[in-house]
């Protein structure tokens, strides 16, 4: 009768070479081909500079900008003048700037934020 060590010994000796036949082999990394490299692509959609409306070209200060950068911007501002609900962190307070962009609401709730940002960006042909 074998004992259960002897078994575990017989074992450890299969892994063991069954590890070292399936270890695979270590290259150094190819240098990288110029030729292959991607070629960095405009961007596009929300990431895409548009032509925005008068209001909001005063609020940011540039004839164009991107959706995205348009609400970091109102994020920032936001927050530098302390305009979240300190209740429901999640409703905006708009002051006179802000009322501009969001057509005069006292207060709007934080996903409503981009919606009402979007009448602001110019339809382009």
């Amino acid at each position: 009768m074998s004992t259960p060590s002897g078994l575990l010994r017989g074992s450890r000796a299969l892994l063991a070479a069954a590890r070292s036949a399936a270890a695979p082999s270590v290259k150094a990394p190819a240098a990288p081909n110029p030729a292959k490299q991607k070629k960095p692509t405009p961007p596009s959609g929300i990431m895409k500079a548009k032509p925005i409306s008068l209001a909001l070209q005063d609020f940011v200060g540039e004839p164009e900008i991107s959706r995205v950068e348009a609400v970091k911007k109102v994020w920032a501002y936001i927050k530098l003048n302390d305009l979240q609900n300190p209740v429901d962190r999640r409703e905006i307070f708009c002051d006179d700037k802000l009322k501009k962009l969001f057509e005069g609401k006292e207060r709007v709730g934080f996903l409503e934020i981009a919606k009402l940002l979007s009448s602001h960006f110019v339809k382009t042909a």
